[in-house]
């Protein structure tokens, strides 16, 4: 054990150049980032006027491979595998057999029989199930071996094309191909999770650092900041992509030898999976979450056997709660932050841009008097200068426009009620699949 009277180190996630002038860091997995680099408004309005680079190094990643792989995501996944061509992406959900959401993340089909999985904790639960089953496939896992950056903004595009002097024009949203940068190897991915033009670049861990800095050194001309930890999940709430341990639990607890592996393998990572808020919960349970609940329900196809299919028709066909944006009033929003300069007990404070990682906030959601839902993932948004939140709500409670009332505030805490309207999920405008051949050319 470390002598706790000496400075430690800790872990800077190593495919990202060191930048002396961060003070602050936010952990990411097991690793640690800046928390921010040139401010958490400056970078935020990245993807909006020009675009940022940020790291999703740290996520975990399984390479399946093997006349069995397609069959194996198949079986565990809630998604059609019906048309899935090499060189596409998918958005892939998996499920207990009460159709709670176990992780989410991005499928990679880079080969006939070759897919690379990249998420957070859904890949312990994919490797449990693939261990526990009988497939004529290798998987392995490659977390450390790759680096994983995003480029996102109106800019990315051309940002990409400069450091890789080659037109990305021709790809399509949710598919990738190779390219590269100098005499280094990258496949790039088209998505978005900014909701603005988005690419997700892939390549080699030992290469990161030369990667990130070519970018940078491309993108000067373009606006291009770092994204530091401090805002990089508000893009999350903007554009409406919940978040594992933020916006749902995964139902971990469901499943006694998922359980007791997950104990033995990893017990310090179960502790980040907590509640905390005005949301009371009596088991850990309370915070599952379905993929209809998420707003997925478009992803669930019935078109194969898969784990926990028959909750999940039973629940599309009758949903009960949906994703919602909610919009919290703005002078309701001052007065928590005005107890802080009253005397008296002040009200929780609301951290800026939004909660710390670490814990899943959670707050009842009511209307009438009754509970109808819950809020996760609160931030404020310099873009549209507005507090926002994704929520899950009764689906009468559902329709943009109607207003419903917030208790923020943990039990036991002063608690204020905060109004709040309901808006669209995703809220901004979805500007992911633009025509990039519309655009002009710099290269």
């Amino acid at each position: 054990m470390a002598n706790p009277a000496k400075p430690q180190t800790i872990p800077h996630v190593p495919e990202v150049p060191f930048d002396i002038a961060p003070v602050t860091y936010t952990r990411f997995g097991t690793s640690f980032e800046p928390y921010e680099y040139t401010g958490w408004i400056d970078e935020q309005m990245s993807w909006k006027t020009g675009c940022f680079i940020g790291d999703w190094s740290p996520l975990s990643k399984l390479r399946v491979v093997g006349p069995d792989a397609l069959r194996f995501f198949s079986n565990v996944s809630v998604n059609s595998f019906t048309k899935v061509a090499i060189g596409q992406a998918k958005h892939i959900i998996l499920c207990n057999d009460a159709g709670k959401i176990m992780g989410e993340g991005v499928l990679m089909r880079e080969g006939e029989e070759s897919f690379l999985f990249t998420g957070g904790p859904v890949i312990p639960w994919a490797q449990f199930l693939f261990e526990a089953g009988d497939y004529d496939a290798k998987a392995t896992l490659v977390s450390t071996e790759q680096f994983i950056f995003q480029l996102q903004g109106p800019t990315a595009l051309f940002v990409l094309e400069k450091a890789t002097r080659q037109s990305q024009r021709d790809i399509g949203f949710m598919r990738f191909r190779p390219s590269s940068i100098g005499d280094m190897r990258i496949e790039v991915l088209r998505q978005g999770m900014s909701g603005e033009i988005g690419f997700e670049l892939h390549g080699s861990a030992d290469e990161g650092v030369a990667v990130y800095n070519a970018l940078l050194e491309a993108g000067a001309e373009f606006g291009i900041k770092r994204l530091g930890g401090r805002t990089k999940m508000v893009n999350h709430v903007e554009a409406c992509f919940p978040t594992p341990n933020v916006d749902y639990i995964p139902a971990i607890w469901s499943v006694p030898e998922f359980l007791e592996m997950m104990q033995q393998r990893a017990p310090a990572f179960l502790r980040l999976f907590k509640g905390t808020g005005s949301y009371e919960y009596t088991d850990m349970s309370d915070l599952y979450r379905t993929p209809v609940e998420m707003g997925w329900a478009r992803n669930i196809k019935f078109d194969h056997d898969f784990i926990g299919r028959a909750a999940l028709e039973t629940e599309v066909a009758q949903p009960r709660r949906t994703m919602v944006t909610l919009v919290w009033d703005a002078e309701d929003v001052a007065n928590v932050y005005a107890s802080l300069l009253r005397a008296g007990d002040p009200y929780d404070f609301m951290e800026m841009p939004r909660n710390l990682l670490g814990s899943m906030w959670v707050d009842r959601v009511m209307a009438g008097g009754l509970d109808v839902g819950a809020s996760t993932s609160r931030c404020y948004s310099y873009y549209f200068r507005e507090m926002l939140s994704l929520a899950t709500v009764d689906v009468e409670f559902a329709q943009p426009g109607t207003a419903v009332e917030i208790v923020w505030g943990r039990p036991g805490h002063a608690q204020k009620v905060i109004r709040a309207t309901v808006a669209p999920a995703p809220y901004k405008r979805d500007n992911r699949k633009i025509d990039l051949a519309s655009l002009p050319s710099y290269i």
